[in-house]
């Protein structure tokens, strides 16, 4: 990451992982979560994230500010959304996701973890 980039420069008292190419930088904050992440060019959550945790699509729900990027996603029943920053995400549980373009995506969330969607109204997976 980039100290030059203030989207990108170190966030004091964020706890720093990264996982399958993607930044993560946490923030308890009350209850919830401040979470940035930063998914580098070309990542596709089906090649890159599935096989670190195994299930056929990511099942964690996404709420928050696309700051940077593209990003795609497709979930099991067909449907299809394109973010593009700035824009403001909400993505339910089991979706495949992958960032297009020339550029790191770098989605700013608010979260309960595992709560995310009960916790905010939100259905527990996608469906119409």
């Amino acid at each position: 990451m980039s100290a030059a980039d203030p989207l990108l420069a170190p966030i004091p008292g964020a706890e720093h992982t990264e996982l399958a190419g993607v930044q993560l930088d946490v923030v308890r904050t009350g209850e919830g979560r401040v979470k940035r992440s930063v998914y580098p060019v070309g990542f596709h959550w089906a090649r890159d994230m599935k096989p670190h945790v195994g299930t056929d699509g990511c099942m964690h729900t996404h709420v928050g500010f696309l700051a940077r990027g593209r990003i795609h996603m497709e979930f099991t029943d067909g449907c299809i959304r394109e973010y593009t920053a700035p824009q403001v995400v909400v993505i339910e549980a089991g979706h495949d996701g992958r960032v297009e373009g020339d550029e790191p995506a770098v989605l700013i969330e608010f979260d309960f973890e595992g709560d995310t969607a009960a916790r905010l109204g939100l259905p527990e997976k996608h469906g119409h």
